[in-house]
């Protein structure tokens, strides 16, 4: 009898804690929350506009919205979710559908690992 495998996709994720020790110091405390607020509230607009154009099967708003979350992304240091982004954007500009969904999914994961990342870290920086 086979043997069903479970795979369970957990991987790091990279923040440029570089970029939010230049946000606070640039900005003030109260600026960089303000900014940080802003930039996850674009994040998840971003993020739930992915998951509709997915499912409405829109290629060219997949492809700039997948744009627009890697530029907010980048803005907070989440490297990893932005790099993941660009792939995104880059796997439905090819018409890779396989790839689509499989990068799709794995942004989908990192944005949730990412957002609880740079929240830790934002109380590092305090």
């Amino acid at each position: 009898m086979a043997k069903l495998a479970v795979l369970r996709h957990e991987e790091g994720v990279r923040l440029n804690s570089d970029c939010l020790v230049a946000l606070y110091s640039r900005l003030g405390e109260a600026g960089a929350e303000l900014f940080m607020v802003q930039a996850l509230e674009e994040l998840s607009v971003r993020l739930r506009d992915m998951q509709r154009f997915t499912d409405a099967d829109d290629p060219e708003e997949l492809i700039r919205n997948a744009r627009r979350l890697a530029l907010a992304a980048d803005q907070i240091g989440m490297s990893s979710l932005a790099r993941v982004a660009r792939d995104v954007a880059q796997a439905v500009g090819a018409g890779d559908v396989p790839g689509r969904a499989a990068t799709i999914a794995r942004m989908m994961r990192i944005a949730d690992r990412s957002l609880t990342a740079v929240w830790d870290m934002q109380d590092v920086i305090l």
